[in-house]
Parts: structure tokens; C-alpha cells; sequence
């Protein structure tokens, strides 16, 4: 006599890509992403209206800060194929926490420069032994749907951020400061949070063999690998820091509680497409949900240079929306699918470094040739954008049936 069946546990019903790490980093990177937009949308307006610097150096800020990231991201990406992970990615978490505390505590804009440089940092050392921790044991096929899950939790936090700032902003009679203060509490509940990641991988004092076997030198990365890195990188020189796309919120009326709103919507946007579009490349042709993204981009730039009303914003950013939900996640897997395991860190934090620096750049040439209105660079971007989406499948067209 056969006994009764035994009732299905939680895990049994569990996706196998949605793994331990998946869920504890979504946790982390919500916290942490409440925290940097609950200021990030307020902070081209803090710099221009009460600290008095030119929208060139908001373009600039934002640009070295993301210089400083992507020079960090590369080597972070050589430390996370031989050494733990976790604790690069504590730190990098604390360093966002501390670079908050400074824009907390800024009086004069060189020291936000120095905040966010810090901040940024911080995201350089966590992105590559992150994202090689989220791929751990997922199968490449179904790591659309991992980097798109974190970057609907990464985004979700970046829709509360800003409407807990707007109520807040409203709540303390429209000053600006006390918001940079109340967003280092979250920060500092992700860096907490990030205790519960586990590492597979342990470092002794006697694996020092080890330690070089997982030394990862960047000229054997596959053929593939390069050309897409080089076509992604080659557009990132037109994509410049999102701030400059809010200062042009602002140039065109909006208000600093407009502006907020604009931006909360444009994430909302985000978060929602994220996990679609990364489950959709794990079925289509990454390449293809890539292009979708530029196409995104071009209505999201093309659209902010040629409105003059100021509500159109609200239906522009969600939009442009789609272009980071396209491409964020998606790049990430996309590279991914690539190269094999042990050479993500390496191939994650070159990627990352690599088009972070391009947007560096973005950022300075933006920012010098932003005028009176900014329509120019927007113009400029966008128009480059449908290019690069139309030359896309041939510039990146390998043998490579994963990607």
C-alpha cells in the first residue's frame, strides 16, 4: 500500500535561474537604487540653482564619476575570477553609502564631484563580481531572465526613491539638502544586506596555484566577445549621463516636483519592460532585443530635442524607457553568453569599463555643447542611435548560436 504523495516544496515549484544569490542581490541592488534616485533626479538642480554651477560641469560630474567606475569595473572584473566575490561587493555598496553621506554634506560643488566619484567607485568594484554572481550555475540560456529580474528590482528601487523624495520634498517645505540625509539610510540597509550572498568560491592562504589558474588574460577571450564589445562601446560615445536629460526636463519648465515625477514615470517604465525583454532575449536573437532598445533610445533623445511643451516629457521618458530595459540586462547577458564561466568577471568588468568610459566621454562633449537649451547633443545622439541600430545585425553577426 503506497503511502500519500508527498507535498511539493516551495523550492520544487522554484525557476532554477532564480537561485539564493538572484533574490539576496535584487534585495541589495532595490536598497541601493532607492537610495541613489531618490537624490539622483534633484541633483542637477542642486548643483545648477543652489550651488551654482554650469550645466558643463553637471555633464562633467557625472562623466568622471563614470570614468572613475569604469576604470574600477575592469580591474574588479580580474579580481572577481580569482578571489571572493562577496567582499568586493560589500565594499563597493559601502563606498556608495559613504559617497551619499558626502553629497549629504556638499556646500560647494568640487565636493559633490569627490561624492560621486566615491559613489561611482563603489559601483565599480560591485557591478563584475555581482553580475558573475548572479550567472553562478545558470545555465546561459536562461540568463536573460536573471539580469532582467535584478534590473526590474535594481529599477523598482529607483521608482520608490524618487516618489518617497517628491513626498518628502513636499513634506519639508521644498528643501533640498534633508533629501540627500534620508537617502543613506537605505544605503547603509544594503550594504547589511549583502552579508547573506554566498560565494561559492573560498579564498585560503594556500591557493596562491589557484589564484593564477584563475588568472584570465584578456587576449583569449573569443573573437565574438571583441566585436560586440567594440560595437557597444562605439555607442555609448552618444550616451550621455541621464542628468543632462533631466537638466532638459527642467529647461523646458518643468518643475523641481516635475521633474521627479518625470523621472519616477520613466522608471516605472523601466522596471516593467526589464524582466520582459530579459526573458525575450533568452527566446530571440539578443542582437534583436538590442536593436529594439536603440530604437527606444532614438524616440527617447530625438523626442526630448524637438518638444517645447513641458507635459510631453511624461510621455517621452517612459518611452526612452524601453531603451534601458532593452539593453541593460540584455547587454549583460549578451556578453555573458559569450564567454565561458570563469572568464565572466574578466569579460563583465572590461564590458562595463569599457562603455562607461565611452559614456564619460558622452558626458564632457554633451555638457560643452549643451547651449542654452541642450537640443543639440540630443539631436546629435539620437540621430547616431537609428544608425547604429540599422548597421547592428551586420556589425555584430558571428557563428555564435548562444548569443
Amino acid at each position: 500500500m503506497t503511502g500519500p504523495a508527498a507535498t511539493p516544496t516551495p523550492a520544487a515549484h522554484r525557476p532554477a535561474w532564480l537561485t539564493r544569490n538572484v533574490k539576496v542581490l535584487c534585495g541589495v541592488s532595490f536598497l541601493q537604487d532607492a537610495a541613489s534616485e531618490l537624490l539622483y533626479p534633484i541633483l542637477p538642480i542642486f548643483l545648477t540653482v543652489v550651488l551654482g554651477a554650469p550645466p558643463a560641469v553637471v555633464g562633467a560630474i557625472e562623466g568622471l564619476a563614470e570614468g572613475v567606475a569604469s576604470v574600477t569595473k575592469v580591474a574588479a572584473g580580474r579580481l572577481a575570477d580569482r578571489f571572493e566575490r562577496r567582499p568586493l561587493i560589500g565594499l563597493g555598496y559601502g563606498l556608495a553609502a559613504l559617497g551619499k553621506l558626502l553629497i549629504a554634506a556638499a556646500t560647494v560643488w568640487p565636493l559633490v564631484l569627490l561624492a560621486r566619484c566615491v559613489d561611482r567607485l563603489g559601483k565599480g568594484l560591485r557591478g563584475a563580481p555581482r553580475d558573475a554572481l548572479l550567472v553562478d550555475g545558470v545555465p546561459a540560456g536562461q540568463r536573460g531572465r536573471v539580469f532582467g529580474l535584478h534590473r526590474a528590482a535594481d529599477t523598482a528601487g529607483a521608482v520608490v526613491g524618487p516618489l518617497a523624495g517628491l513626498a518628502l520634498y513636499e513634506a519639508l517645505d521644498h528643501r533640498l539638502r534633508p533629501l540627500f540625509w534620508v537617502a543613506v539610510i537605505p544605503a547603509v540597509a544594503s550594504v547589511l544586506l549583502v552579508r547573506a550572498v554566498r560565494d561559492p568560491r573560498t579564498t585560503t592562504a594556500g591557493s596562491v596555484a589557484q589564484k593564477e589558474t584563475n588568472r584570465v588574460p584578456w587576449r583569449a577571450l573569443p573573437r565574438p566577445y571583441w566585436r560586440v564589445l567594440a560595437v557597444l562601446t562605439c555607442f555609448s560615445l552618444v550616451n550621455f549621463p541621464d542628468a543632462l536629460l533631466l537638466l532638459r526636463a527642467h529647461d523646458l519648465g518643468l518643475s523641481t516636483a516635475g521633474v521627479v515625477g518625470a523621472y519616477a514615470v520613466y522608471n516605472l517604465a523601466y522596471a516593467a519592460l526589464s524582466y520582459p525583454a530579459g526573458a525575450l532575449s533568452d527566446r530571440l536573437p539578443r542582437p534583436a532585443v538590442f536593436t529594439a532598445g536603440l530604437g527606444f533610445f532614438a524616440v527617447g533623445y530625438l523626442g526630448l530635442g524637438l518638444i517645447h511643451a513641458p507635459w510631453l516629457v511624461f510621455v517621452v521618458l517612459p518611452l526612452y524607457g524601453g531603451f534601458a530595459a532593452c539593453t541593460d540586462g540584455v547587454g549583460k547577458a549578451w556578453i555573458s553568453s559569450l564567454v565561458p564561466d570563469r572568464e565572466q568577471g574578466t569579460a563583465q568588468g572590461l564590458y562595463q569599463g569599457a562603455t562607461g568610459a565611452a559614456i564619460l566621454l558622452a558626458g564632457v562633449w554633451a555638457g560643452l555643447v549643451w547651449g542654452a537649451d541642450g537640443r543639440m547633443p540630443l539631436l546629435i545622439s539620437g540621430t547616431v542611435a537609428i544608425a547604429v541600430a540599422g548597421a547592428l545585425p551586420a556589425l555584430v553577426r558571428t557563428r555564435t548560436a548562444a548569443c
